[in-house]
C-alpha cells in the first residue's frame, strides 16, 4: 500500500477497528424472532447509531421500516456545493448455522492465522467498520470533502424488502450523487473489485400435502402417495442431469464476458471435494455471474434419529432461485410457482408462500465515479488495477436505488472475498483487506470531490 497520511492514519486506527468490529459481532443480530430475540437486532442498531454521532453525524435516527426491521440513518454535512455521497451497509447477519462446526463462537470475534473470525465480520458489519475508518482518516486529514449520508440496513440478509420500502416511501432520504455499496468484495485478497452485476433471488415456501396424517409404511407403503417423495420429485425436476437449473421458461444460456473465473480456483473456493463435479456448464463465470441458479435451501421432513416406518402425509421446502441481470425477479417468481405447480407428481396437494425477492443489478462501470475509484484502488493497492466481476448473490436494495436516483452513480465494493466464507461457518474478514479498502474509500471520495469541483 502507497505511504499517504490517510494510509498512515488508517493503519494507527486498526485496533480501535478490531475493537468496535468485535463490539458489533457481539451482537446476535439475525432479522428473524424465530430464531434470534429482535432485542439483538434492536441494540445492534442502537450501537451502530451511537457511533454515527461519536463522528458528528446529525439528524441520526434509527428507522422503523415497513418489514418490522430498523436502519438507521445518518447524515454528515460537507463543504458548501460539494456532492452528496450515500454509504452503505447492513448490520443484520445471517444465522450461524451448526454452532458446534465454528471453531470459535461465531459471536465472538477472534483472531486467527490472521484473520479475524466472526459472524458478520465481512457480511457487514465489517462493512460499517470499512466507513468509519474511511471517514476517520479524511477527518484527521482535513476534513471530509463531501456530504456524506450513511444507511445501515436491518433485514438485508432476509431479502424481506424493509428498507426498500421505506425509501419508496421517503424518496428525499436516499438522494446522492454517488452512492457506495460497502457489501461485496473483492475476487479474491489483494485484487482490488468493483463489481458490475447482481443476481437477483426470489425465495418460495413449498408445502406438499398427500395424507390426513402419517400412515404405517408396511401396511400402505407402495400405493399411499408419500409427500416427502413427491417433494423429492419435485425439486428434482429443477435441475438438468449435469445439475443446470431447469426451471421452465426460464432462460439458463448467457455467457458472461468479464473477468474469468479458472475452474481451479473455484473448486478451491468453494471448497470442493476430490473427486466430486462441479454443476452445470460452460465457464463457471457463466453459471455464477450470467445464469439462472435454484437451491434447495431447507428442508422440513422427519430426522433419521427417531425416525419411524412410515409414509409421510406433508413435507416443505425453501427455494432460491437466483436471477441473472435482463430477468425481471417477479416474473421469475411467476414462472417458478408454475414449475411447480406443474411438476407436483400424483395430483398432490401444494401451497407455495413468497418470502423473499429482490431484482437483479448492473451498474454503469462508465461513469466517473469509478474512474475516482480506480484511481483509489491504485494507492491502497500498488501495482495492481481495479478488476470488474459479476456477483451471484443479491442486494435488492441496488435496484430500489437505482429505479428512485436514476442519475446517481453505484459502485459496489466490500469485504467478502472468497476466503471470508460468508453465510458459512466460520466466517472471517481479512484486517488488511479491511485496512485497505478503508484507503482506497477515503480517497475516493477526495478523489471524487475533485472530480466535481472541475
Amino acid at each position: 500500500m502507497s505511504v499517504t497520511p490517510i494510509a498512515e492514519t488508517v493503519a494507527s486506527l486498526m485496533p480501535r477497528a478490531r475493537a468496535e468490529l468485535a463490539e458489533l459481532v457481539a451482537f446476535r443480530s439475525v432479522a428473524d424472532p424465530a430464531q434470534f430475540p429482535r432485542s439483538e437486532c434492536e441494540a445492534a442498531a442502537a450501537w451502530v447509531a451511537d457511533a454515527l454521532r461519536a463522528e458528528g453525524f446529525g439528524d441520526v435516527a434509527v428507522l422503523d421500516t415497513p418489514d418490522g426491521s430498523q436502519c438507521v440513518y445518518g447524515l454528515l454535512p460537507g463543504p458548501e456545493g460539494a456532492p452528496t455521497v450515500l454509504l452503505y451497509a447492513h448490520y443484520d447477519v445471517q444465522p450461524p448455522l451448526d454452532e458446534s462446526a465454528w471453531v470459535t463462537p461465531p459471536f465472538e470475534l477472534t483472531e486467527r492465522d490472521g484473520r479475524w473470525y466472526g459472524r458478520g465480520a465481512a457480511d457487514c458489519k465489517g462493512g460499517f467498520v470499512m466507513h468509519l475508518l474511511a471517514l476517520r482518516a479524511l477527518k484527521a486529514a482535513g476534513g471530509v470533502p463531501v456530504s456524506v449520508k450513511v444507511i445501515v440496513e436491518g433485514s438485508e440478509e432476509q431479502g424481506t424488502g424493509g428498507l426498500e420500502r421505506y425509501a419508496e416511501q421517503h424518496p428525499q432520504l436516499l438522494a446522492a450523487d454517488t452512492i457506495v455499496i460497502g457489501d461485496t468484495g473483492n475476487f479474491r485478497v489483494g485484487l482490488p473489485t468493483v463489481t458490475a452485476t447482481l443476481r437477483g433471488m426470489t425465495m418460495l415456501r413449498v408445502q406438499i400435502d398427500t395424507l390426513e396424517g402419517n400412515v404405517h409404511s408396511g401396511q400402505f407403503g407402495g400405493a399411499a402417495p408419500d409427500a416427502l417423495a413427491a417433494l423429492i420429485q419435485l425439486l428434482a425436476s429443477m435441475r438438468a442431469p449435469d445439475g443446470s437449473t431447469t426451471v421452465d421458461g426460464v432462460a439458463a444460456d448467457a455467457e458472461w464476458d468479464g473477468l474469468d473465473y479458472p475452474e481451479a480456483d473455484f473448486r478451491k473456493d468453494a471448497k470442493v471435494l476430490d473427486g466430486v463435479e462441479l454443476i452445470g456448464h460452460d465457464t463457471v463465470a457463466d453459471r455464477i455471474w450470467a445464469r439462472p441458479a435454484v437451491t434447495v435451501i431447507g428442508i422440513d421432513c422427519p430426522p433419521v434419529v427417531g425416525a419411524t416406518p412410515s409414509v409421510q402425509a406433508s413435507a416443505r421446502a425453501q427455494i432460491s432461485l437466483r436471477v441473472p441481470p435482463g430477468h425481471d425477479a417477479t416474473e421469475a417468481t411467476k414462472l417458478l410457482t408454475a414449475h411447480i405447480h406443474t411438476h407436483t407428481p400424483w395430483g398432490a396437494r401444494v401451497s407455495v408462500e413468497q418470502v423473499g425477492q429482490g431484482q437483479p443489478f448492473r451498474a454503469d462501470t462508465t461513469s466517473p465515479a469509478y474512474t475516482s475509484m480506480a484511481e483509489a484502488m491504485r494507492v491502497a493497492y500498488p501495482g495492481e488495477e481495479m478488476q470488474t466481476a459479476g456477483m451471484g448473490g443479491s442486494i435488492p436494495l441496488c435496484n430500489t436505488l437505482a429505479a428512485l436516483y436514476p442519475e446517481a452513480e453505484i459502485l459496489l465494493i466490500g469485504l467478502s472475498e472468497p476466503e471470508a466464507q460468508i453465510h458459512a461457518v466460520n466466517e472471517s474478514v481479512s484486517p488488511e483487506e479491511l485496512e485497505r479498502l478503508s484507503v482506497a474509500e477515503a480517497h475516493f471520495l477526495l478523489n471524487y470531490a475533485r472530480s466535481k469541483r472541475g
